[in-house]
């Protein structure tokens, strides 16, 4: 599948070109605003349109009652949708919510719902991102719910929490549910956290004919075929009591404090049946569950990690083989793309900073910034592609981007970069040192470089230094 042109130019219209807003007018504000944005991601609203106009025109589409948080995403995820299709490979959907906070907002207080320990308000905003298993590209938003977590009454039942719609741990399920199936011959694996382990979750998967790997929350009962019989066990127990079938090393990213490490792990896994628990916690068929489980632990963990490397999966992909059984290690890992998703939304774009005045105005804000932050992550992506160190930049990137960035970093303007030494000057230019040992740039870096070389550009048009086109 070939790479979008990366420009910021035609970013409003890529995304946003199918909008049904009831009248083109305002279909053809989106996208120039849109347009606007991307060549300013960065920072408050005010910043992202530096010219009051444009500013007063962002606050009057979101003022109209047709421009809604569904209709304002929904030519970007038809767009995510269509790519993966295109795709013959594996696609992965990763699931995860983060919580979006508008406390500041006091106009919306009363409004919006509950977050953290129940002082803060705003939305668990719960994200589908759809990322190309082999070369980690990520296609696009597939779904976002915006949720407001309400007030839970005191001394509520079990069942009527289970029958209560507005239950937080139905999220995985909704978010899983809107997307439709793989097409025949397609694999499309949802990939979810700890939150996701419940078995409302993993039996509306297997009910729905998708494919997962969720992280293990709960030691659970599990039936396990051993020997000709058919024993109930622990699931942490048992995977715990496994021998390793083999080796291999895990990039941990920094977090916590804790820097970036390379854990060598070991690799075990069983067939096991996950069985309904006993209490209904939510909606189910009330059937056992054939699942694989498999457990990646660090070996030899440095002494200053305070937590050592464990997970331990669930997966209804079949795994026989050592190799298998790292494929879905791999894909869970990928799952922290989804959270510097996250990172792009609140440090990179300021989803969190923006004033409105009522969540009708808010809501389809939070759709347009939230695709806005795909971009940043496509800034990255673009510079680890296989092709990366063949293809010229050209091709990918405007004429005049390559032109202002080639005379900086190389002095020769005419010079043709390939789309790797692209990156690596756009990450030069953003502050990246392009040493032996640095970690390769993240979008973090890139965004600030291309905020740079936009307004290099810009520059150079106004004062003659090259010609448009």
């Amino acid at each position: 599948m070939q790479a979008s042109r990366m420009t910021a130019s035609r970013f409003g219209e890529e995304h946003f070109g199918g909008a049904q807003l009831g009248d083109v007018r305002r279909r053809n504000r989106l996208v120039a605003l849109a347009t606007q944005m991307a060549k300013h991601p960065g920072g408050t609203l005010p910043t992202k349109l530096k010219k009051p106009a444009d500013l007063k025109a962002l606050y009057r589409l979101m003022d109209n009652d047709a421009v809604t948080h569904e209709e304002v995403l929904r030519p970007h995820v038809g767009r995510t949708l269509g790519r993966m299709r295109a795709h013959e490979g594996r696609v992965l959907v990763l699931h995860d919510t983060t919580e979006l906070d508008y406390s500041g907002l006091i106009s919306l207080r009363d409004e919006l719902g509950q977050i953290g320990n129940g002082g803060g308000r705003g939305y668990e905003c719960h994200n589908s991102l759809a990322v190309i298993a082999e070369s980690r590209e990520v296609l696009g938003l597939a779904h976002q719910i915006l949720f407001s977590r309400p007030r839970v009454p005191k001394g509520e039942k079990k069942s009527a929490r289970r029958q209560r719609t507005t239950r937080e741990s139905r999220l995985w399920k909704q978010g899983s549910q809107a997307i439709p199936a793989a097409p025949a011959g397609r694999l499309w694996v949802d990939v979810a956290d700890r939150g996701a382990d419940t078995t409302e979750f993993l039996d509306s998967e297997e009910a729905h004919g998708k494919k997962y790997v969720v992280r293990s929350q709960h030691n659970r009962w599990v039936l396990r075929d051993h020997d000709g019989e058919t024993e109930r066990v622990k699931l942490h127990d048992l995977l715990r009591s496994l021998p390793e079938v083999g080796q291999r090393t895990v990039d941990v990213p920094a977090r916590a404090g804790q820097p970036a490490r390379t854990a060598t792990v070991g690799v075990a896994w069983a067939s096991v049946r996950v069985l309904p628990p006993r209490q209904p916690r939510g909606e189910g068929r009330g059937t056992p569950l054939a699942v694989w489980a498999v457990r990646v632990w660090e070996l030899d963990p440095p002494d200053k990690v305070s937590e050592p490397l464990e997970w331990i999966l669930l997966t209804n992909v079949p795994v026989s083989t050592f190799e298998e059984a790292c494929e879905r290690l791999d894909w869970y890992a990928l799952r922290w793309i989804v959270e510097e998703y996250h990172k792009a939304m609140k440090t990179g774009c300021r989803i969190e900073d923006m004033e409105f005045r009522s969540q009708e105005r808010l809501k389809p804000a939070i759709a347009l910034v939230s695709v806005l932050a795909i971009f940043l992550l496509t800034l990255r992506d673009a510079s680890r592609r296989c092709d990366a160190d063949q293809r010229s930049a050209r091709d990918l990137i405007p004429d005049e981007y390559v032109t202002v960035l080639s005379a900086w970093r190389f002095q020769t303007p005419d010079r043709d970069l390939t789309v790797r030494q692209f990156y690596f000057a756009l990450a030069r230019l953003g502050g990246h040192q392009n040493r032996r040992r640095d970690h390769p740039p993240g979008w973090l870096v890139l965004w600030r470089g291309w905020t740079q070389l936009h307004a290099m550009v810009e520059g150079a048009l106004v004062t003659g230094g090259i010609r448009c086109g």
